[in-house]
């Protein structure tokens, strides 16, 4: 029977490779060149009526927000160009910052996306998805037993 090293700086490297695929794995996969994701925080109302749907997308134009809506799904995506230049006792200090961010995000009732409608103030995406009409109705028996 052979002798076997045991190696214990070994085991934690290859449990720090472990970890780091796996955080990894689970990270956003848009960047910006500093390495941080930009993703929209997005809040979610429902109403019989509608969903309205909030997005953050600061320092962004209306014009470089695409917004695409089926049934079932709505896709928000677009590019952040964002620059600050300040002037301080003769100093000039200029930064720029670019990245762009798809978000999909599932919607829990069907919708009427050709009469979608969107309003964009403040750095604020607000959406309203008026539901389909046989969503509005639906009754759903529960069977007991």
């Amino acid at each position: 029977m052979g002798l076997i090293r045991w190696e214990p700086f070994s085991e934690i490297d290859n449990l720090q490779k472990e970890m780091n695929r796996l955080f990894d794995s689970l990270a956003p996969r848009t960047a910006d060149k500093f390495g941080s994701a930009f993703v929209p925080a997005a809040e979610m109302e429902e109403t019989p009526e509608a969903i309205h749907l909030k997005l953050e997308v600061p320092g962004m134009d209306a014009k470089d927000i695409d917004i695409q809506v089926s049934a079932e799904a709505i896709s928000i995506s677009g590019e952040r160009k964002e620059e600050t230049k300040t002037e301080e006792k003769g100093m000039t200090r200029s930064e720029f910052r670019y990245g762009s961010f798809r978000r999909v995000i599932p919607l829990p009732a069907r919708i009427q996306n050709t009469n979608v409608t969107a309003e964009y103030k403040d750095g604020v995406l607000n959406l309203a998805l008026p539901k389909a009409e046989e969503d509005k109705n639906k009754v759903v028996k529960v069977n007991v037993g």
